[in-house]
């Protein structure tokens, strides 16, 4: 059998006329302030449209406060190697996947109390 034969392709070389001068102050202001804003966010919690929604139609209003606290015990608990967890407030039950930092779904604890929770690897107690 034989091999087809191609023709060699011919380039050409590339050449920048312009050379830019970069201002490594700015480069690395720059730099620095979206490493500081990216590393503020990772402590975030976020809600998942699907915890979101039942937030919503539970009637579950957690403050500002509440969700600074339980983004605190939930990065405390991913140091501790925490994936997953049941968060337990006085009227609340989040399930919160701590390794992504997501609130995955949401109920009342009297609905909590006639559930069961599976693949939770961790539970935070926040009753005040």
């Amino acid at each position: 059998m034989d091999r087809p034969i191609y023709p060699s392709l011919k380039s050409q070389a590339v050449i920048n006329s312009g050379i830019r001068n970069i201002k490594s102050n700015s480069s690395n202001a720059s730099f620095s302030s979206h490493l500081q804003s990216s590393i503020q966010t990772l402590d975030k919690l976020s809600i998942s449209k699907h915890a979101s929604q039942r937030l919503e139609q539970r009637g579950i209003v957690i403050d500002e406060e509440k969700w600074k606290q339980i983004e605190q015990k939930v990065n405390q608990a991913k140091k501790m190697g925490v994936k997953e967890s049941l968060v337990l407030l006085q009227d609340a039950a989040l399930i919160v996947s701590a390794k992504n930092n997501t609130v995955i779904t949401a109920m009342d604890r009297k609905e909590a109390t006639e559930q069961i929770f599976t693949n939770i690897n961790g539970t935070i107690i926040m009753n005040e």
